[in-house]
């Protein structure tokens, strides 16, 4: 009985490092530009900046978007 309880705790750890690992292996988001469309100025941002504002497709790895993500 100790055995499996012992067994089960291993398996269950190693499951927790093997997820912890794979989310730390992650890379940054991708940047890109955000037109308004109200007036057509563009912003470079992460993430989306409301309503009014649409993302042009192209990503890019910086916060300037001027070097492009090649994926």
């Amino acid at each position: 009985m100790a055995s499996e309880i012992f067994m089960l705790i291993r398996q269950l750890s190693l499951l927790v490092l093997l997820l912890a690992s794979a989310a730390a292996s992650g890379e940054p988001a991708p940047w890109y530009w955000w037109v308004s469309q109200l007036d057509g100025t563009r912003v470079c941002n992460q993430t989306p900046l409301g309503e009014g504002w649409v993302q042009e497709p192209k990503p890019f790895k910086d916060a300037r978007c001027r070097i492009p993500l090649n994926r």
